[in-house]
Protein backbone atom coordinates (compact mmCIF):
# COMPACT_ATOMS: atom_id res chain seq x y z
CA UNK A 1 0.00 0.00 0.00
CA UNK A 2 1.16 3.84 -0.57
CA UNK A 3 0.23 6.87 0.63
CA UNK A 4 -0.61 10.22 -0.71
CA UNK A 5 -0.19 12.92 1.79
CA UNK A 6 -1.97 15.74 1.25
CA UNK A 7 -0.45 18.73 2.90
CA UNK A 8 -3.60 21.50 2.95
CA UNK A 9 -5.08 23.51 5.29
CA UNK A 10 -6.74 26.62 3.22
CA UNK A 11 -5.75 29.45 4.90
CA UNK A 12 -2.75 31.29 3.38
CA UNK A 13 0.40 32.09 5.59
CA UNK A 14 0.19 28.93 8.17
CA UNK A 15 2.95 27.04 7.00
CA UNK A 16 1.60 24.70 4.59
CA UNK A 17 4.36 24.86 2.44
CA UNK A 18 7.22 24.52 5.38
CA UNK A 19 5.26 21.54 6.83
CA UNK A 20 6.07 20.32 3.20
CA UNK A 21 9.32 20.90 3.33
CA UNK A 22 9.97 19.34 6.25
CA UNK A 23 8.22 16.44 5.28
CA UNK A 24 10.24 15.94 1.75
CA UNK A 25 13.32 16.55 3.83
CA UNK A 26 12.28 13.59 6.66
CA UNK A 27 12.04 11.36 3.62
CA UNK A 28 15.00 12.43 2.08
CA UNK A 29 17.24 11.71 5.64
CA UNK A 30 15.03 8.96 6.74
CA UNK A 31 15.64 7.08 3.18
CA UNK A 32 11.91 6.94 2.48
CA UNK A 33 11.19 6.96 -1.59
CA UNK A 34 8.56 9.89 -2.45
CA UNK A 35 7.35 11.88 -5.41
CA UNK A 36 6.17 14.89 -4.73
CA UNK A 37 3.74 17.21 -6.37
CA UNK A 38 3.26 21.24 -6.19
CA UNK A 39 0.07 23.12 -6.72
CA UNK A 40 1.41 26.54 -6.13
CA UNK A 41 2.13 28.38 -9.43
CA UNK A 42 3.40 31.43 -8.22
CA UNK A 43 5.81 30.22 -5.88
CA UNK A 44 5.56 26.69 -5.22
CA UNK A 45 8.00 25.17 -2.00
CA UNK A 46 8.88 21.70 -3.38
CA UNK A 47 9.52 22.79 -7.19
CA UNK A 48 12.16 25.32 -5.60
CA UNK A 49 13.45 23.71 -3.15
CA UNK A 50 13.38 19.76 -3.96
CA UNK A 51 13.11 20.30 -7.58
CA UNK A 52 14.38 16.54 -8.11
CA UNK A 53 11.41 14.99 -6.28
CA UNK A 54 8.96 16.99 -7.20
CA UNK A 55 6.08 17.85 -10.72
CA UNK A 56 4.24 20.60 -11.13
CA UNK A 57 0.21 19.56 -10.81
CA UNK A 58 -2.47 22.04 -11.89
CA UNK A 59 -4.96 22.28 -9.51
CA UNK A 60 -8.04 22.99 -11.64
CA UNK A 61 -7.63 20.41 -14.22
CA UNK A 62 -8.51 17.06 -13.83
CA UNK A 63 -6.21 15.18 -15.95
CA UNK A 64 -3.25 17.41 -14.10
CA UNK A 65 -4.89 16.02 -10.63
CA UNK A 66 -5.38 12.53 -12.11
CA UNK A 67 -1.82 11.95 -12.33
CA UNK A 68 -1.36 11.82 -8.71
CA UNK A 69 -3.74 8.80 -8.14
CA UNK A 70 -1.63 7.16 -11.15
CA UNK A 71 1.46 7.70 -9.80
CA UNK A 72 0.26 6.45 -6.79
CA UNK A 73 -0.73 3.31 -8.36
CA UNK A 74 1.75 2.53 -10.61
CA UNK A 75 4.42 3.11 -7.61
CA UNK A 76 3.35 1.32 -4.14
CA UNK A 77 6.98 1.37 -3.11
CA UNK A 78 6.68 5.29 -2.90
CA UNK A 79 5.05 8.24 -0.98
CA UNK A 80 3.21 10.43 -2.51
CA UNK A 81 3.79 14.58 -1.01
CA UNK A 82 1.31 16.99 -2.63
CA UNK A 83 1.66 20.46 -1.68
CA UNK A 84 -2.02 22.30 -1.57
CA UNK A 85 -1.91 26.22 -1.98
CA UNK A 86 -3.79 28.16 -0.39
CA UNK A 87 -7.70 28.06 -0.97
CA UNK A 88 -7.48 25.30 -3.30
CA UNK A 89 -9.81 23.04 -1.10
CA UNK A 90 -13.18 23.76 -3.79
CA UNK A 91 -10.81 22.47 -6.66
CA UNK A 92 -9.71 19.13 -4.74
CA UNK A 93 -12.75 18.03 -3.02
CA UNK A 94 -14.43 18.87 -6.65
CA UNK A 95 -12.03 16.30 -8.27
CA UNK A 96 -12.24 13.56 -5.33
CA UNK A 97 -16.15 13.95 -4.95
CA UNK A 98 -16.62 13.63 -9.03
CA UNK A 99 -13.91 11.33 -9.62
CA UNK A 100 -14.92 8.90 -6.82
CA UNK A 101 -11.13 9.02 -5.71
CA UNK A 102 -11.60 8.04 -2.42
CA UNK A 103 -13.82 5.22 -3.48
CA UNK A 104 -10.79 4.36 -6.27
CA UNK A 105 -8.33 4.53 -3.18
CA UNK A 106 -9.65 1.97 -1.26
CA UNK A 107 -10.24 -0.01 -4.40
CA UNK A 108 -6.61 0.21 -5.05
CA UNK A 109 -5.06 0.11 -1.98
CA UNK A 110 -4.07 3.95 -1.65
CA UNK A 111 -4.23 5.54 1.52
CA UNK A 112 -5.06 9.44 1.80
CA UNK A 113 -3.71 11.62 4.68
CA UNK A 114 -5.16 15.21 4.86
CA UNK A 115 -2.28 17.32 6.90
CA UNK A 116 -4.19 19.99 8.24
CA UNK A 117 -2.19 22.85 8.72
CA UNK A 118 -3.40 25.26 11.04
CA UNK A 119 -1.91 28.58 13.10
CA UNK A 120 -3.67 29.46 16.66
CA UNK A 121 -6.63 31.66 14.96
CA UNK A 122 -10.37 31.39 14.94
CA UNK A 123 -10.34 30.65 10.98
CA UNK A 124 -8.33 27.70 11.18
CA UNK A 125 -10.63 26.25 13.69
CA UNK A 126 -13.35 26.86 11.50
CA UNK A 127 -11.77 25.37 8.44
CA UNK A 128 -11.18 22.48 10.56
CA UNK A 129 -15.04 22.18 11.20
CA UNK A 130 -15.82 22.61 7.48
CA UNK A 131 -13.60 19.87 6.70
CA UNK A 132 -14.71 17.44 9.12
CA UNK A 133 -18.37 18.33 7.35
CA UNK A 134 -17.62 17.39 4.05
CA UNK A 135 -15.22 14.17 4.37
CA UNK A 136 -15.89 12.73 8.00
CA UNK A 137 -14.00 9.37 8.54
CA UNK A 138 -13.34 8.90 4.78
CA UNK A 139 -9.86 10.36 4.93
CA UNK A 140 -7.62 10.20 7.44
CA UNK A 141 -6.05 13.39 9.15
CA UNK A 142 -3.39 14.88 10.57
CA UNK A 143 -3.42 18.18 12.52
CA UNK A 144 -0.38 20.10 12.20
CA UNK A 145 -0.35 23.08 14.93
CA UNK A 146 1.68 25.42 13.79
CA UNK A 147 3.58 27.91 15.87
CA UNK A 148 3.71 30.45 13.39
CA UNK A 149 2.60 32.78 15.50
CA UNK A 150 1.62 31.64 18.87
CA UNK A 151 1.62 28.74 21.11
CA UNK A 152 -1.47 29.29 23.01
CA UNK A 153 -4.06 26.93 20.73
CA UNK A 154 -6.69 27.54 23.11
CA UNK A 155 -9.38 28.06 20.92
CA UNK A 156 -8.38 25.02 19.06
CA UNK A 157 -8.84 23.11 22.65
CA UNK A 158 -11.50 24.32 23.91
CA UNK A 159 -13.89 24.60 20.31
CA UNK A 160 -14.62 21.06 20.28
CA UNK A 161 -13.60 20.30 17.27
CA UNK A 162 -10.54 18.90 17.91
CA UNK A 163 -11.58 16.35 19.68
CA UNK A 164 -14.14 16.18 17.22
CA UNK A 165 -11.21 15.39 14.66
CA UNK A 166 -9.32 12.80 17.43
CA UNK A 167 -13.00 10.84 17.65
CA UNK A 168 -12.58 10.22 13.75
CA UNK A 169 -8.89 8.84 14.55
CA UNK A 170 -6.82 11.99 13.66
CA UNK A 171 -3.25 12.28 14.94
CA UNK A 172 -2.02 15.79 16.01
CA UNK A 173 1.19 17.07 16.06
CA UNK A 174 3.47 20.29 16.88
CA UNK A 175 5.32 22.68 14.41
CA UNK A 176 7.73 24.81 16.34
CA UNK A 177 8.11 28.12 14.87
CA UNK A 178 11.95 28.59 13.43
CA UNK A 179 13.57 32.14 14.52
CA UNK A 180 11.95 34.27 11.33
CA UNK A 181 15.36 35.51 10.42
CA UNK A 182 16.83 32.35 10.03
CA UNK A 183 13.50 30.94 7.91
CA UNK A 184 14.19 34.40 5.79
CA UNK A 185 17.89 33.46 5.15
CA UNK A 186 17.20 30.36 3.93
CA UNK A 187 14.40 31.24 1.28
CA UNK A 188 16.57 33.76 0.14
CA UNK A 189 19.31 31.26 0.04
CA UNK A 190 17.38 29.04 -1.81
CA UNK A 191 18.68 26.01 0.12
CA UNK A 192 16.59 22.76 0.86
CA UNK A 193 16.54 22.24 4.91
CA UNK A 194 19.64 20.00 4.79
CA UNK A 195 21.62 22.52 3.22
CA UNK A 196 20.50 24.53 5.59
CA UNK A 197 21.74 22.59 8.67
CA UNK A 198 25.35 21.92 7.09
CA UNK A 199 28.08 24.30 6.40
CA UNK A 200 27.79 26.31 3.29
CA UNK A 201 31.45 27.18 2.00
CA UNK A 202 29.96 29.09 -1.55
CA UNK A 203 27.23 31.32 0.31
CA UNK A 204 28.29 34.76 1.15
CA UNK A 205 24.85 34.76 3.18
CA UNK A 206 25.43 31.37 4.96
CA UNK A 207 24.24 30.72 8.08
CA UNK A 208 26.51 30.88 11.08
CA UNK A 209 27.42 27.92 13.19
CA UNK A 210 24.36 28.62 16.12
CA UNK A 211 21.78 29.49 13.77
CA UNK A 212 23.03 25.89 11.67
CA UNK A 213 22.59 24.38 15.42
CA UNK A 214 18.76 26.17 15.90
CA UNK A 215 18.06 24.45 12.27
CA UNK A 216 19.27 21.23 13.74
CA UNK A 217 17.27 21.49 17.28
CA UNK A 218 14.07 23.17 15.22
CA UNK A 219 14.20 19.91 12.41
CA UNK A 220 15.40 17.27 15.42
CA UNK A 221 11.97 18.20 17.06
CA UNK A 222 9.82 18.36 13.60
CA UNK A 223 11.76 14.87 12.99
CA UNK A 224 10.67 13.45 16.52
CA UNK A 225 6.88 14.64 16.20
CA UNK A 226 6.96 12.71 12.43
CA UNK A 227 8.69 9.51 14.32
CA UNK A 228 5.52 9.26 16.43
CA UNK A 229 3.30 9.95 13.41
CA UNK A 230 4.75 7.19 11.68
CA UNK A 231 5.01 8.74 8.04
Amino acid sequence: MTTIHLIGGEKGGVGKSVLARVLAQYMIDSNIPFIGFDTDRSHGALLRFYADYASPTIIDDYQSLDVIMETAVANPEQRVLVDLAAQTHHSLATWIDDGGVLELAEEMGVSLVYWNVMDSGKDSVELLSKLLDHYGVKLHYVLVQNQVREDDFSLLEFSGVKDRAVDMGAKVMTLKRLYTPIMTKIDGNNSSFWAARNRDLENLNALGLIDRQRVKMWLNHAYSQLDMLGV
